[in-house]
């Protein structure tokens, strides 16, 4: 128990986290890439039409896995941020740093997603209604994040700020994740939940489940290897980083 604690803390040092990313990086992609073309192939040819929406409900399978993703990231951008503040440890910060560009691009497609599904059946692009302002907001804190960073020279002192933001910044995800049962909201109810049966047809529910699984496959492999770039720019005057083979090429 204690030899494998302590592998574990291994990894949290960039030198040997660095040649274990590279390693897995092939599988998670591989994940993605097959979850996400089974899942479109259900989605998109297999699963039925909706009995009201006909079609149209088929950009479920690209904006729930994308809500998802923006609320989910954020949270493991927080935890990281968390153990950063407070063990000072730093890969905490990198990965941060690293899981913030996917969940802005994740929190973009949602609400692009959404908007394009709202135009045919709300009648309308957009409402400041509190599910989609909520959602808003998370975007900024994206952006906020990396613009705090980018704007501080010492990436230390940069990790730390964005710490800050970023726990701070949790506050919003429940607010997101509760909007439509705390408000007369626009917007529908969650469309899965822990607590109730699938109201879909299983076909639907499969496609979408494995569309979420590729996203988060694909936020891994993504992540892994803008951590590794990271890694190399912050620790490029150690020995260990002069002894990479793909350095010295």
């Amino acid at each position: 128990m204690k030899n494998a604690r302590v592998s574990w803390y291994r990894y949290a040092s960039p030198a040997t986290f660095y040649p274990l990313a590279g390693r897995l990086i092939p599988w998670f992609s591989a994940l993605a890439l097959v979850a996400c073309v089974t899942g479109l192939w259900i989605g998109f040819f297999v699963a039925p039409p909706d009995a009201q929406q006909g079609d149209g409900y088929r950009i479920i399978f690209l904006h729930v896995p994308a809500s998802w993703m923006s609320m989910f990231i954020y949270l493991v951008m927080a935890f990281w941020s968390a153990l950063g503040l407070s063990f000072r440890t730093r890969l905490s910060g990198m990965m941060s740093l690293a899981l913030a560009p996917t969940g802005a691009m994740f929190t973009a497609l949602a609400l692009v997603t959404g908007s394009l599904w709202g135009k045919p059946m709300w009648g309308t692009w957009w409402v400041w209604d509190a599910r989609l302002t909520s959602e808003l907001i998370l975007l900024f804190l994206y952006l906020g994040f990396l613009a705090l960073h980018a704007a501080i020279d010492d990436p230390q002192r940069a990790d730390r700020a964005c710490g800050v933001l970023a726990l701070v910044g949790t506050v919003n995800i429940p607010i997101i994740y509760f909007s439509v049962q705390w408000w007369n909201t626009l917007h529908q109810g969650a469309s899965v939940s822990l607590t109730h049966a699938p109201s879909m047809a299983m076909t639907m529910l499969a496609g979408m489940l494995l569309m979420a699984f590729a996203a988060w496959m694909y936020t891994i492999a993504v992540v892994l290897v803008r951590v590794r770039v990271i890694i190399l720019e912050r620790e490029s005057g150690t020995e260990w980083v002069h002894r990479l083979r793909e350095v010295q090429t």
